[in-house]
């Protein structure tokens, strides 16, 4: 198993230079550090994460590849955004389902930013189709539902998450046991810790931790879209 040995110190402080210049000129000039500081570092914590990923479960891919791998892009898309900036502020890595041909399909995810981390699993904003068929597996799995939400290890980062419908979906019962939940768009575990964190190389053991206290839901997830786990 390859040793992490933590982000480098310049990963924070190149993204702190990119918010106060988030411009074309400033990135092509610093595309070197980005490279040393910011995609060298990513790829070596996907390599790293691999081996512990394929033991919680030999369907999600972990792909160090720059582009096209497990790696987010830090362009934004800026066509429906007010905010015009042309770079993220951040670096995300999602280790998504071997079914899954983008973000929206069920994975595991690390977001790393100088204002905190965060790092789980779930599925965020699912296209209808598959948003219903999480929501039918619920309703006829009320019981499995339950002791995922009711986990302690998932009480303790604050239960399942996801932006809600104010009101309950067309079809499902109001006064469902777990109508709360079956108003989700989203479905995610998370875990946070301060951004310090990350240069440690005890990092990438909570990381796996977090993976492991969401691996019930992504279990559960798959279920629902007949996926294997």
């Amino acid at each position: 198993m390859a040793d992490f040995q933590g982000f480098p110190k310049d990963f924070f402080k190149f993204f702190k230079d990119l918010e106060a210049n988030n411009n074309r000129v400033w990135f092509n000039d610093n595309k070197a550090r980005y490279h040393d500081s910011v995609v060298n570092p990513v790829s070596e914590f996907i390599v790293c994460m691999a081996p512990r990923l394929r033991k919680i479960s030999r369907h999600y891919t972990a792909d160090p590849r720059p582009h096209g791998g497990s790696m987010f892009r830090i362009y934004r898309d800026t066509r429906f955004s007010k905010d015009k900036t042309p770079y993220k502020t951040h670096a995300g890595v999602q280790f998504r389902h071997e079914a899954g041909k983008d973000a929206h399909a069920p994975g595991f995810y690390v977001h790393l930013a100088g204002d905190g981390l965060f790092f789980g699993g779930g599925v965020w904003n699912p296209a209808g189709p598959q948003l219903n068929r999480i929501r039918d597996y619920i309703a006829d799995n009320a019981r499995s539902w339950a002791r995922i939400v009711n986990a302690p290890k998932v009480k303790e980062v604050g239960g399942i998450k996801g932006d809600s419908l104010k009101r309950p979906p067309r079809g499902f019962d109001a006064q469902h046991v777990h109508i709360e939940d079956l108003k989700r768009k989203s479905f995610f575990i998370m875990t946070e810790a301060p951004a310090p964190d990350a240069l440690k190389p005890e990092f990438i053991d909570a990381v796996t931790e977090g993976f492991r206290r969401a691996m019930p839901l992504n279990r559960f997830i798959a279920g629902a879209l007949e996926l294997p786990f």
